[in-house]
């Protein structure tokens, strides 16, 4: 009796011990993945009339009396894909559907791009389809590449299409994931892998753009889907990733211009130095979820002080986090200043520096006597400049420590040392210091291997014009993401139509 107990008990503690691996194991396969859809439409947009949420999932559906007249997307509007993975479950009812990515808006909630295609048929599922592109780059069972200059090349194949299609759940759900790495897309269903694609034709092939649902034009149709779960993997073949985070509206035009800014960074960046992709996020924090899961750095540009995004809702910690895996921290202008008490020793410990109110003061002048660090790879290709522009200095910097660099200083005319005292304009310190050189853009290289920027210009957005200054800011974000700064620097050109560009309404 007893040796029956014995094997009896062995037999429930093996079934609770597998039951623990397999939930470890499963539990491992879902790490890093952050849901996308709350069981709302908030950060999803569409036409309303086709689009809705029922029993947990998202659902489009046409009529006989409600027709689209040409394929309509639910745009998911929080951000945008580069690489990544996407889980999520579909059931689908007539017709043909699919999954955008790395797609265009093409407006009037028309999307352009990769598909992961979804049928109720027999034909399309998993195959990758470009919407308002090349038509079919793959069907289901093929590994296709595509080279530079369009010409495909069929690969070993993955297996028959129909054998294939004999994986997917007619009329039930499925389980479909899509991996994009780099120019390699990959399309899952129920676990089986459906095609890839590995695309290299310039001036065609995607790396980032957005994620949309698709409600096909044609017959009545309903699409559902659920369990949307999204994945940042770190970009491939050595390319590094910059986010922009840009404040709200805060000032007169032309002041303060942070959506204007950061975009205009971004597409120099990307236009300029083909080692980056970049993602900007405006009006304050980003709502995407997995906006920093990937970066290699963020540039903050945004109002400061309490107002700082990092220092409202207690963000502080994410972003020390993300510095100590090595992310690069920029910081320009206002952002530069975060309270002494909240803040100021993270700032330190992760830009060298920061403004720091009844110490830093921030008059208007233009700059004189311009130094730049020598040797430096943020200062390659700089040439003095002189613009006016907001200057702030007197930054509070790391003690003693080597590794905070004077990227940019210049001496200040005394008359701005001889504003009346407060917590931007003067103090008995600044006072005393007529004639002193101040630094108002640095770098540091923080003991962990990461890196931060600090530059205290850029109020007036027209200074974003000047080439050197220009220049000066496309180096820094690039290094601070870690990228060889090119021996003359990146070189850009702004047109006036460019530097007009998205600018805010005020």
């Amino acid at each position: 009796m007893a040796a029956i107990w014995r094997l009896a008990m062995t037999f429930v503690v093996g079934l609770a011990w597998g039951s623990c691996v397999l939930a470890t194991a499963a539990d491992a396969d879902e790490q890093g993945f952050v849901s996308i859809f709350d069981g709302s439409l908030d950060g999803w947009e569409g036409k309303t009339e086709f689009w809705s949420v029922a029993d947990g999932a998202i659902v489009g559906q046409t009529t006989a009396e409600n027709p689209t007249q040409g394929n309509t997307f639910l745009f998911w509007r929080q951000g945008e894909l580069d690489d990544f993975e996407l889980r999520l479950s579909y059931r689908i009812t007539g017709g043909n559907s699919g999954i955008q990515y790395r797609s265009r808006d093409f407006g009037d909630f028309v999307a352009g791009g990769y598909q992961a295609d979804i049928d109720s048929g027999p034909t399309y599922s998993g195959i990758n389809y470009e919407e308002r592109g090349r038509g079919i780059l793959a069907t289901r069972g093929q590994r296709i590449t595509i080279g530079t200059d369009g010409g495909k090349t069929t690969g070993e194949a993955i297996g028959d299409g129909e054998a294939l299609q004999s994986k997917v759940n007619a009329g039930d759900w499925n389980d479909y994931r899509i991996v994009a790495e780099g120019p390699r897309l990959r399309h899952y269903i129920n676990g089986q892998l459906m095609s890839e694609v590995v695309d290299h034709e310039e001036g065609k092939r995607a790396e980032k753009g957005i994620l949309a649902l698709q409600l096909h034009a044609g017959p009545p149709m309903k699409v559902e889907f659920k369990n949307i779960r999204l994945k940042r993997l770190p970009l491939a073949d050595g390319r590094k990733k910059v986010v922009f985070v840009a404040g709200r509206p805060s000032h007169a035009p032309g002041e303060h211009e942070f959506r204007a800014g950061s975009m205009l960074m971004a597409d120099c960046l990307e236009a300029h130095c083909p080692e980056a992709v970049t993602a900007v996020y405006t009006n304050g924090w980003p709502t995407d979820p997995t906006a920093f899961d990937n970066a290699d750095a963020i540039h903050f540009f945004a109002d400061g002080g309490g107002g700082h995004p990092v220092i409202q809702r207690n963000r502080l910690a994410e972003i020390a986090a993300l510095a100590k895996r090595g992310v690069g921290i920029a910081c320009l202008h206002y952002a530069v200043e975060v309270p002494r008490e909240k803040g100021g020793a993270e700032f330190l410990d992760m830009i060298g520096g920061f403004f720091e109110t009844h110490w830093s003061v921030n008059p208007h002048w233009m700059l004189a006597e311009t130094e730049l660090a020598a040797g430096h790879p943020i200062t390659r290709g700089v040439k003095p400049f002189e613009i006016q522009d907001e200057w702030y200095y007197h930054m509070r910097f790391r003690d003693g420590d080597e590794r905070v660099v004077p990227i940019l200083t210049a001496v200040p005319p005394d008359v701005t040392r001889e504003r009346p005292d407060g917590p931007h304009s003067n103090n008995p310190t600044v006072r005393s210091s007529k004639g002193a050189r101040e630094v108002l853009a640095w770098a540091y290289e923080r003991p962990d291997g990461g890196r931060g920027f600090g530059c205290t210009g850029a109020h007036f957005h027209r200074n974003f014009g000047d080439e050197q200054f220009r220049k000066l800011m496309l180096n820094a974000v690039a290094w601070a993401a870690g990228i060889e700064v090119p021996e003359d620097g990146i070189v850009s050109e702004v047109t006036a139509e460019a530097l007009a560009a998205n600018l805010d309404a005020k």
